[in-house]
């Protein structure tokens, strides 16, 4: 597409107003108005969203949530709940691909939609985006912020100029909608801080500010071999496209994921070998699950593992065949677990699965003479059980914790543990066989 044409387009990036939250508050409305934080609610949890009410005394998302509290004791903490969420932002997307099929969601509370198209039956962005919101709060009775313009990286500026902000003494309710015109480009970037562009962290910001670069018309009117000489060619030709607006990308509504997996912190260090192989077990018994669900299988396996002195280590291990069996993937990465010494206690624990693909299962001869166990047939087995009577109904002996078995749920320890179980029953390790 030629640049005349991009510059044609229309691109809207929705963000959800403190979704979570506001999710949460439609079965508990006797909250409104009052501080409300979403998230793991143990000491190790962090801060997944906030109310407007909550961000007035310096409460937002990642925050820990023993920071939140502090900041903000009054306010009401509650845990995460991830399959809520999931089902709330369908039906959000759907409401989107009334307008556009061009959808390509960012998280579960934000996505970007080229509406290029729609324009002839919706109207102008401006239009688009007023009937989207208009739909999202008179059927989910939900808040979203939309940024109209050219391409993606200016809608999704835009959005934020839309949004509600909180104060200390009082809360902004926001344009609802922001619209950057074909060429307000630069009069609205100029007086942006520099930081707001794609890639300025705190070390790029440092050096930025070096060169007395403070807003985007100072980046934009500073030589490209002066910022070269700072921060390399490749990220010095990024920032100054940005700076004047520039951003080819389109819109891609058929993203497919990359990889598949989850991790946990616990709310007290695990150092025992036995306590942490059962963990790696029921890891990786969820992510394969997932796998399956999707059709699909990984060659990289990688164990991540962070100690309580927030060391994080990772290690991979690549197959030659795609793989999806529960079994398979133990048998890979115990021996990898064995080579890591728990003792100075493990805070977290993830698995994940990357180079995707269609699962391939290969027969070979020692297979055969062994005799080995039929793992197919076991694990279409307890699928078949799980799909029919629940994830808890069936799983490993050493998931088993006060006489139910410990699931994982897609999404769950997503913003750390929750309040700790007052008892655990431990567990053989021969019985996570």
């Amino acid at each position: 597409m030629s640049d005349s044409g991009r510059r044609m387009r229309t691109v809207l990036h929705a963000d959800m107003d403190a979704f979570f939250v506001s999710v949460e508050l439609r079965r508990r409305p006797e909250l409104a108005g009052q501080p409300v934080v979403v998230g793991g609610t143990g000491n190790r949890g962090v801060v997944a969203a906030a109310s407007y009410e909550a961000r007035r005394f310096g409460v937002h998302s990642a925050l820990p949530s023993t920071v939140a509290r502090r900041r903000c004791p009054h306010a009401v903490f509650l845990p995460g709940d991830h399959t809520l969420y999931s089902e709330v932002s369908r039906q959000v997307r759907e409401i989107f691909e009334r307008y556009t099929p061009l959808v390509e969601p960012l998280s579960l509370d934000e996505a970007f939609l080229d509406v290029t198209g729609a324009r002839r039956l919706f109207g102008d962005g401006r239009a688009i985006a007023a009937q989207i919101r208009a739909a999202i709060a008179d059927e989910l009775d939900l808040g979203c912020s939309v940024g109209v313009a050219p391409n993606k990286f200016l809608a999704k500026l835009a959005s934020v100029e839309a949004k509600p902000r909180a104060h200390r003494d009082r809360i902004d309710p926001g344009e609802g909608v922001t619209v950057i015109q074909p060429g307000s480009e630069q009069e609205f970037l100029d007086p942006l801080p520099v930081q707001r562009l794609w890639g300025v962290g705190p070390a790029t910001l440092d050096k930025l500010q070096r060169l007395g670069v403070v807003t985007v018309a100072d980046l934009r009117r500073l030589d490209l071999s002066v910022l070269s000489t700072s921060l390399g060619a490749n990220q010095a030709r990024h920032l100054a496209a940005l700076a004047v607006g520039a951003d080819d990308r389109d819109v891609e509504p058929d993203r497919e994921a990359k990889s598949i997996g989850h991790e946990e912190t616990y709310a007290q260090d695990k150092h025992s070998p036995a306590e942490i192989r059962r963990e790696l077990i029921r890891l990786i018994d969820a992510v394969t699950q997932r796998m399956r669900k999707q059709g699909v299988g990984a060659r990289t396996w990688t164990l991540k593992v962070r100690f309580a002195g927030f060391v994080t280590i990772t290690r991979s291990v690549t197959t030659q065949n795609t793989v999806d069996e529960s079994q398979e993937i133990i048998d890979l990465l115990t021996p990898v677990l064995a080579g890591i010494d728990p003792s100075p206690g493990v805070r977290l624990l993830g698995v994940s699965g990357s180079n995707l693909g269609t699962p391939v299962a290969q027969l070979t001869f020692d297979d055969v003479a062994d005799e080995r166990p039929d793992w197919h047939a076991a694990t279409d087995a307890l699928d078949e059980i799980r799909d029919k009577f629940g994830s808890d109904a069936i799983g490993r002996g050493s998931s088993i914790v006060g006489g139910r078995i410990r699931t994982i749920k897609r999404g769950g320890q997503q913003w750390g543990p929750d309040q700790p179980p007052s008892r655990e029953i431990s567990h053989e390790d021969d019985a996570t066989r």
